[in-house]
């Protein structure tokens, strides 16, 4: 590839800063090493976007993201997925970036990457089941989630007295998309406790769980709340903590897989799921459906089901308190 298409293709497709600027956005005030917090992951996820676009290989575009620090490396990959799925679709004759990068350097952080192309999705106005048919059968539903974080993040007010998700999702697509819909929460309520509690009740009932499984799943892996901010939220998650733990649990395994594991993850992992973070990991593990179970189009919800159950049963020891 000639050496000015990768600077090309960053001017012509890059994130402005002020896309993603919180006070543009309009999201809520937060303390300011929150705010501080949570705004890095933006300019990370950004920073992994347009290394993607600037990097003329794959094996470039690793390099760059390994000289990221660790804890803020799937937030890059994820980015960089983004731009990868972007660039697919505009030279389709290629052979697919995105795949190569999720077999590849994209692979320790391969929840993200796969929520990274649900941007692009987002972005691309795909349509989300066909473009979940070319992906694995059950982490291609993180693609959905990816395009609910987008919508939440971008078109918050859109959503904030619990509009529906988009009418051309159906079925599970629009379960999962609420959970994406749910991380998002975290960064427009500055990762307060009792904002997000009374944002998610502005939701109808049979929404709010899905909801709270994004909150847990961005509070263990995005982080931004101390010990008691934790208590604070399971306590405001109620019923819905099955939901809150099975969030946390999955992205204990994230931070697993890619090792790294901060004090954050820890102290949430034994907030929200009641147990260390290798433990709420392995929930995960050993809830994953069979090679063949995966092909079921119930398979990703039989699998989340499954986590809250076995979590609640550690937390109550009755095995049939969660589904």
């Amino acid at each position: 590839m000639r050496p000015f298409w990768p600077a090309f293709r960053r001017r012509l497709l890059g994130i402005r800063p002020a896309m993603l600027s919180f006070d543009r956005l309009g999201f809520a005030p937060a303390p300011a090493p929150v705010r501080e917090r949570l705004e890095r992951i933006a300019s990370v996820f950004a920073d992994g976007y347009h290394a993607a676009l600037a990097s003329a290989a794959l094996s470039e575009l690793g390099e760059r993201l390994g000289r990221i620090p660790r804890e803020h490396q799937g937030f890059a990959a994820e980015g960089a997925a983004m731009a990868l799925e972007i660039l697919d679709r505009l030279t389709p004759w290629r052979p697919s970036r995105a795949a190569a990068f999720a077999k590849g350097a994209g692979a320790p952080h391969i929840y993200l990457v796969y929520v990274g192309l649900g941007w692009a999705a987002a972005r691309l106005h795909r349509d989300i089941p066909r473009m979940r048919s070319r992906w694995d059968p059950l982490l291609g539903w993180l693609i959905t989630d990816g395009y609910g974080f987008h919508e939440g993040f971008f078109h918050w007010r859109r959503y904030s007295e619990g509009q529906p998700a988009p009418k051309r999702l159906q079925g599970y697509d629009r379960n999962v998309f609420d959970q994406g819909l749910g991380r998002s929460l975290w960064f427009v309520a500055g990762a307060d406790p009792d904002r997000i509690r009374d944002a998610i009740a502005r939701f109808p009932p049979e929404r709010q769980g899905d909801l709270w499984g994004g909150i847990g799943l961005a509070a263990t892996y995005a982080g931004g709340a101390d010990a008691a901010g934790l208590r604070q939220l399971r306590q405001n998650a109620a019923d819905h903590w099955p939901h809150l733990a099975q969030g946390a649990a999955f992205a204990a395994k994230a931070r697993q897989q890619e090792n790294s594991v901060l004090q954050e993850t820890h102290a949430a992992a034994l907030l929200l799921c009641d147990m260390p973070v290798i433990e709420a990991a392995s929930v995960t593990d050993r809830c994953l459906p069979s090679p063949d179970g995966t092909k079921s189009e119930r398979a990703y919800a039989a699998w989340q089901a499954q986590v809250r159950r076995m979590l609640s049963w550690t937390a109550t020891g009755e095995s049939d308190s969660a589904g």
